[in-house]
């Protein structure tokens, strides 16, 4: 049960044991995964048994997530196996990643430390009107000309360059940017994803921003099942719940090494996947 590089061709095998751990990637949210980063899988008698991807971010920054070991394999090491592996390929760089409580203590042994907590809200109920921006300020569609400075928002909030992440996540998203006098001070964006409808990312000035921006999506997706991963400390829960997105589950947003710092005055509201950020 060596590990070996996972190839795209270990997608529906991949999907197969995400449904197995209750997640709800289609084989497109994996091909999207892969496509920005790389990873490894491990097998054994019956096939696919384990995996792990890995991004990288600009020179200093990375993140790890689907990270997955099959049921009939787990407790045997495999995934203290992957994760040593991508400690090696990732030295010198600080490295992301959300844990479900299932997988906290593996981090943990290998390093990592918690700093933060994602609270995923989910629903095919969600019924909200759309917010009015404050005065002086427009919400208006993507336009192509928007790229270069969502890419330069998206990496100021996150503290590491997103360059990559944006230009894919542009590929197969819809979106809308708030802006004042021409200055872009947030944006939100949406995809198919899962069961449904994925919100995020969201980077926005503040809370009252940011719920500008979401309602937008959740108004324009009546009786659809939306998802928003949203960071606990950015108190957005009560409000989602109330919108019909009641919180689904928690994981640990955990680091190894230096912690990210965000530039300016944009924040991230929702990430993109808990994988990605």
């Amino acid at each position: 049960m060596q590990p070996r590089p996972f190839v795209r061709a270990d997608i529906p095998a991949a999907q197969r044991l995400s449904r197995e751990a209750g997640w709800p990637h289609r084989a497109e949210d994996w091909d999207f995964a892969l496509c920005l980063g790389a990873g490894w899988a491990v097998d054994d008698a019956e096939g696919l048994a384990a995996t792990l991807l890995v991004w990288r971010h600009g020179l200093r920054h990375s993140s790890m997530g689907m990270v997955l070991v099959a049921s009939r394999c787990r407790r045997r090491g495999i995934g203290r196996v992957l994760g040593d592996l991508a400690l090696v390929e990732l030295a010198g760089r600080g490295i992301l990643l959300n844990a479900t409580a299932e997988g906290e203590r593996l981090y943990r042994q290998l390093g990592f430390q918690r700093y933060a907590t994602i609270v995923q809200h989910q629903g095919a109920d969600a019924r909200l009107a759309p917010l009015a921006p404050a005065k002086g300020e427009r919400l208006r569609p993507l336009g192509r000309s928007d790229a270069a400075r969502l890419r330069a928002l998206a990496s100021r909030a996150a503290g590491y360059p997103r360059d990559a992440v944006v230009d894919r996540l542009l590929e197969v998203s819809q979106g809308v940017v708030l802006d004042r006098g021409g200055a872009m001070l947030g944006f939100a964006l949406v995809r198919r994803f899962g069961r449904g409808h994925v919100i995020g990312p969201v980077v926005a000035p503040d809370a009252k921003r940011a719920k500008v921006l979401i309602a937008h999506w959740i108004a324009h997706r009546p009786r659809a099942f939306v998802r928003v991963d949203v960071p606990a400390a950015a108190r957005l829960g009560p409000w989602l719940a109330s919108a019909g997105l009641p919180e689904a589950e928690r994981v640990a947003s955990m680091v190894r090494g230096a912690l990210p710092r965000p530039r300016g005055d944009a924040r991230v509201f929702a990430l993109a996947s808990q994988a990605l950020g």
